[in-house]
């Protein structure tokens, strides 16, 4: 996979490719489908996908809580895993936005990226107001002379397959149903950062990482598997909220311990998976009952993962 912050001056082996447009965050199977549909109508040339950096949402409204399922890198492996060879992660910026469809699809799909196929689905838009729809794409690509595939959403018995709804599951506490319409588990990644070793204390040491511009989950314990920056996986258990036992944070943060692991991690990017919700952040009567209800945590999580 090769990242291109920008569609200006590109190598000639970075042009010329069949490119799934669309914000694709979490890269669920109806944006697979999308990459998939762009593969197919023109397979002899790369697989390229169009994405925007930030997320226009953050741009337009960034004092929304939190809700990326992916960040960049993490959006980039699973655009990779899809068949992408080409991701194009365009500063969504103050030109971006002001920027007409028309000149959008000229300046950056034509000129820049010289797109030779573009797919994408039903209710895409983009360029200022989001004038470019898909009905302006069909006519763009007819005078253009390049194809343009259209996917239907891909659905279930329960409606369309999107981004939205992912979220909406991992907020309620279902894990699982998440990762079944996400087509993987969904995880969190991040460096590990320095606590205050409270968890050491208790005697469960745990890697903490910031949930940063994540989506932030149902507050609560989990089952986890953890990846670590050499690529082992190592299951454990998660606790995700603002610890009102001792004292409470500001802000919500991920703290899994790693069963049956030792070892320094501090500074290195780890991807913690939310495999089961066990239960609910809840505030203890002490250290005593806290340690305790760790201990069975721990205990349901190796059940669990077993």
């Amino acid at each position: 996979m090769r990242i291109f912050e920008g569609w200006r001056e590109l190598p000639d082996d970075a042009r010329g490719a069949t490119v799934a447009l669309g914000n694709m965050d979490g890269v669920h199977p109806g944006h697979v489908a999308v990459l998939g549909a762009a593969h197919q109508a023109r397979p002899e040339l790369p697989l390229a996908a169009l994405t925007f950096e930030p997320h226009p949402r953050e741009y337009f409204r960034p004092e929304d809580p939190p809700f990326r399922l992916t960040m960049l890198p993490a959006k980039a492996a699973a655009l990779e895993a899809a068949g992408a060879r080409l991701c194009y992660a365009l500063p969504f910026d103050a030109a971006l936005s002001a920027m007409p469809a028309q000149a959008f699809f000229d300046q950056v799909l034509l000129r820049g990226l010289g797109a030779r196929h573009i797919a994408c689905g039903p209710d895409f838009a983009f360029g200022h107001r989001r004038g470019g729809d898909v009905r302006f794409l069909r006519q763009a690509c007819e005078a253009a002379g390049i194809g343009l595939s259209v996917v239907p959403h891909l659905a279930d018995a329960e409606g369309a397959i999107s981004s939205t709804r992912i979220r909406r599951e991992l907020q309620g506490g279902y894990p699982e149903r998440a990762a079944g319409l996400l087509g993987r588990p969904w995880a969190v990644a991040g460096e590990v950062a320095h606590g205050d070793a409270r968890g050491r204390l208790l005697g469960f040491p745990t890697a903490n990482v910031a949930l940063g511009r994540h989506l932030e989950p149902a507050r609560g314990v989990y089952a986890v598997c953890v990846t670590l920056a050499d690529g082992r996986m190592v299951p454990g258990v998660a606790n995700i909220g603002r610890r009102p036992t001792l004292g409470g944070d500001p802000v919500s943060r991920v703290e899994a311990h790693l069963f049956d692991f030792s070892g320094d991690l501090y500074g290195q990017e780890v991807t913690v998976a939310l495999l089961h919700f066990i239960r609910e952040e809840k505030r203890f009567s002490g250290l005593p009952e806290l340690t305790a209800q760790i201990a069975a945590d721990a205990a349901e999580a190796r059940r669990l993962l077993d």
